[in-house]
């Protein structure tokens, strides 16, 4: 399972987080970083961001600079809504937009379901 050794967040419009992912030692245990530039936000309605690739500073890397395929996108464009059920549960949307039809797609869902995961036993606490 992936993990996330760090993450600084800078959650409003304008600002930007730099998270770091280390994946497993069966995928080559190594670090990457991304940057989300939120775009908007709605508080407890709607959260958009740009997703990008980046160095452990922040700096946005060209995709295919780090052996990923030309295809990878850059500025793709995450939106995440919440829908109050009934005063005790939300339901949570993401939608990731840009995705070309590619193998790595199956990843990207693969990590954010991990991650939704871990934030339902997180949440499922408090």
């Amino acid at each position: 399972m992936f993990t996330c050794p760090s993450a600084i967040v800078d959650l409003r419009e304008g600002g930007t987080s730099i998270v770091c992912m280390r994946a497993p030692k069966e995928f080559g245990g190594q670090d990457t970083y991304s940057t989300w530039l939120y775009t908007k936000i709605i508080h407890l309605e709607r959260i958009e961001y740009l997703h990008n690739l980046a160095d452990k500073d922040g700096n946005k890397l060209n995709p295919t600079a780090i052996g990923m395929p030309a295809e990878f996108p850059q500025d793709q464009l995450n939106v995440i809504t919440f829908k109050s059920l009934d005063g005790r549960r939300t339901e949570l949307t993401v939608t990731q937009y840009g995705w070309p039809v590619i193998p790595m797609i199956k990843m990207a869902q693969m990590g954010m379901e991990q991650s939704l995961g871990k934030m339902e036993k997180a949440l499922a606490n408090l």
